[in-house]
């Protein structure tokens, strides 16, 4: 058996559980953070928790950034990828998703079991209050505090956090919770801050229970996603991954499939040609 013949074996048996990363939303014109279309050209480095949290400035730059970056990140439809996993779900071969993904494309696929480790983008938190705000309610108000305040987009990153001039972040005005007056922060898991205990815990869960784990686009260089696929190896669950280029994970893994994710899941979906060509691609 080749490596697609073994992969399509793992669909037979049932209950699988995806692991997704940034490689399964390039094609909806997100790029990654290490693979073929990675960010790895972006001028500033991920925001981490730290500096969000305790320096007002390195926050007002991230909003200012996010802010123009929102639009983007709203408009991006899901890739033939997100819905040949939806597909797979639908037929009962994969049971669910746990996505280090931010993007909310899986759900928007059509995918119905989805943990969202890194949490979404599409939520605002108040760090004083915890409450929860839509971010297009928060992208509204921010919109009325900063009239006639544009910037051109540099560079996106898989955050949704893009490059924009010093001068532009300058004239950039926050707004705080309407409830409590704390800072708000996009409702996402920054590189430095833990992964919620319950998020961690339900993904165990699914992944001791599953029949195989299907890694799809991602490197697995971040601890948060490969501890899952440590803990499946270490139960003696099979493990595939399908990924461009080498994984942290490789070692570990059942089947290696190093090929295009979509040219993978049309075949493994078994979705007609008509279907994936209605599917839009990414501007």
């Amino acid at each position: 058996m080749d490596d697609l013949d073994r992969l399509a074996d793992l669909l037979d048996r049932r209950n699988v559980i995806v692991l997704s990363g940034a490689g399964i939303s390039t094609d909806s014109g997100i790029p990654d953070y290490r693979g073929p279309s990675g960010a790895a050209l972006r001028k500033h480095a991920p925001m981490t928790f730290q500096a969000f949290t305790r320096d007002p400035a390195a926050r007002h730059r991230y909003w200012a950034r996010s802010h123009v970056g929102w639009p983007l990140m709203r408009g991006a439809l899901p890739n033939v990828s997100h819905h040949a996993v939806a597909a797979l779900e639908a037929s009962g071969a994969v049971s669910g998703v746990i996505t280090q993904n931010v993007d909310g494309l899986h759900s928007a696929a059509g995918s119905r079991d989805v943990i969202d480790l890194h949490g979404r983008l599409d939520r605002v938190v108040c760090l004083d209050c915890g409450g929860i705000t839509a971010r297009d309610e928060v992208a509204g108000r921010l919109d009325e505090a900063n009239p006639g305040w544009r910037s051109r987009p540099g560079l996106v990153n898989p955050d949704g956090d893009v490059d924009v001039s010093d001068d532009d972040v300058a004239r950039f005005v926050m707004v705080d919770c309407e409830a409590c007056g704390g800072p708000l922060k996009p409702d996402v898991v920054y590189f430095g801050e833990n992964v919620p205990k319950d998020r961690v815990d339900e993904s165990y869960r699914r992944v001791d229970e599953c029949a195989a784990l299907l890694v799809l686009g991602s490197s697995l260089q971040v601890y948060s996603g490969r501890r899952f696929v440590t803990r499946a190896a270490e139960r003696g669950i099979p493990v595939a991954i399908v990924n461009q280029g080498p994984t942290k994970g490789d070692d570990l893994a059942d089947v290696r499939v190093d090929a295009p994710l979509a040219d993978v899941l049309i075949e493994a979906a078994g979705m007609p040609a008509g279907e994936t060509e209605a599917i839009p691609a990414h501007p």
